[in-house]
């Protein structure tokens, strides 16, 4: 039974795969398209809508300090994902990776918990899509009925659970359904379509740098690190740190962007530049975002779901001409990082399946459109009801943890296959090996331990659900241990 448990993919079988599937996935992509989708699902919800609420509930206008911390860990935790992924330029993403380093029943695990991150990343982002689009009718005196534009349950802060009146975040599940119908269309028409929106809501953003930084009331920086109210997280530096953990799933597109390197033309040298690129301008735009935004309204004021909208608004008429563009770039924006973490979330489906840990029926692939049609099928189904029924801070928590320890993985892998497998090809490596991965771990573990306790209760009940679905379903089903070759 052990052995079944931790026996390890072969990585010169992992490259095979997609010369042995006749109808596997198309490389459409390139290292233009890499970047793009890379800014597509990293600047979205964390500049939209966390940075608000992690200032108001956390950090303050410190908050630029927390989203420094998170890009350090991530530019660690990067530098390991683009070894990783011109090493094994296969869809999976960390699951592949960790099926060659810990074993079936650790790939497991962590193909699970990347579920998790992408499905409720996407579903927080929709939720945040929707208060913006809820924002905008509003501001076109375009009333919504309200039974349909607002989670189904909250949860307070005592831990109980509410039904809150209304029937369904309609807006959100409008999002995602609209999003998967590009991505069945096949990863070119996606990418197409993910380039014009990062044009538009890159310009919107720095319009809104550029023209809000006449409009800062530097009073609203102090304090810059408010004092701790008492409790761990509440301001203060622990509250930075709380305040990082939280954002750090901000950071998430060049995670997501490594499992479709199965779909792209030259993975070995274009995915660390779409990676570590990716990274290092959206990084840069959301410190200069946070500082503008919590130097144009104060930090008390910005929990809200549309927390750019709100700053433009109190600047008055000076501002005006702007606060349309910005709903419509963050509009835009939002669905952009919809369709990549929608894109993710699918190509992890489909890896499992094609190992057999979870039902062939993912594994299908489009012979037309080249993409696994039901695997973005199930994924939109899923993600919109969780959307619809679920409010945006409970969300936004889960995606945290998930990716921290999707993170924490990478780094730790990186160290295990150096010193296992010193000779394997490695078109790029991770400078200062083993200081660089395990610093960025530490950071990732500083973080997730940040987190509330009810985050670690509900990834705790998330992973035993994950256990009983492998030990019922995909150890019996596992093509490693059986020996049975996929076939599509």
């Amino acid at each position: 039974m052990l052995e079944k448990l931790f026996k390890k993919k072969d990585i010169s079988a992992i490259l095979n795969e997609p010369a042995e599937t006749q109808n596997g996935l198309k490389r459409n992509l390139s290292a233009t398209n890499l970047v793009t989708l890379g800014i597509g699902a990293i600047v979205g919800t964390g500049i939209f809508v966390i940075t608000g609420q992690a200032a108001a509930m956390y950090a303050g206008p410190a908050l630029t300090v927390s989203f420094i911390i998170s890009a350090l860990g991530c530019v660690m935790a990067g530098l390991c994902y683009a070894e990783f992924a011109a090493m094994i330029p296969v869809s999976g993403g960390v699951y592949s990776y960790s099926y060659t380093t810990m074993g079936e029943v650790l790939a497991w695990f962590v193909g699970w918990i990347l579920i998790l991150e992408y499905l409720f990343a996407c579903s927080s982002v929709a939720v945040g899509w929707s208060g913006y689009m809820l924002n905008l009718l509003e501001g076109w005196s375009i009333d919504f009925p309200q039974q349909i534009a607002g989670a189904t349950f909250d949860h307070l802060k005592d831990g109980s659970w509410v039904w809150t009146g209304r029937i369904i975040n309609f807006p959100a599940v409008f999002i995602v359904t609209i999003v998967s119908a590009f991505l069945i269309g096949g990863i070119k028409q996606s990418a197409f379509v993910n380039n014009i929106i990062v044009v538009i809501k890159a310009s919107v953003i720095l319009l809104f740098i550029g023209f809000g930084l006449s409009y800062i009331d530097t009073s609203n920086w102090t304090p810059y690190i408010p004092e701790n109210t008492g409790g761990y997280g509440n301001f203060g530096w622990t509250g930075i740190l709380r305040g990082a953990a939280v954002v750090f799933y901000a950071y998430l597109g060049f995670d997501a962007l490594s499992t479709a390197a199965g779909e792209a033309r030259n993975p070995q040298k274009d995915m660390p530049k779409g990676i570590l690129f990716s990274l290092l301008i959206c990084a840069l735009l959301y410190i200069a975002v946070t500082a503008v935004l919590t130097g144009i309204v104060n930090y008390k004021d910005l929990n809200t779901e549309a927390p750019i909208a709100l700053a433009i608004d109190r600047t008055g008429a000076g501002l005006a001409w702007l606060s349309p563009l910005v709903k419509l770039g963050a509009i835009a924006g939002l669905s952009s990082v919809i369709l990549v973490m929608m894109l993710g979330q699918s190509r992890i489906y489909y890896s499992i399946s094609k190992d057999g840990l979870l039902p062939q029926v993912f594994s299908k692939v489009n012979d037309r459109h080249g993409v696994p049609h039901n695997a973005t099928i199930f994924a939109s189904l899923v993600t919109a009801l969780i959307a619809g029924l679920f409010p945006l801070h409970v969300l936004s928590e889960l995606v945290s943890i998930g990716t921290l320890m999707a993170f924490t993985i990478v780094c730790v892998s990186i160290v295990i296959l150096r010193k296992t497998q010193p000779d394997l090809k490695r078109p790029f490596k991770t400078p200062l090996v083993p200081f660089v991965p395990l610093l960025g771990a530490a950071i990732c573990v500083i973080q997730m331990l940040s987190l509330p306790w009810s985050t670690w209760e509900r990834l705790i009940g998330w992973t035993v659900i994950g256990f009983i679905i492998y030990f019922t379903y995909g150890i019996k089903h596992s093509k490693l241990n059986n020996k049975k070759p996929f076939k599509p």
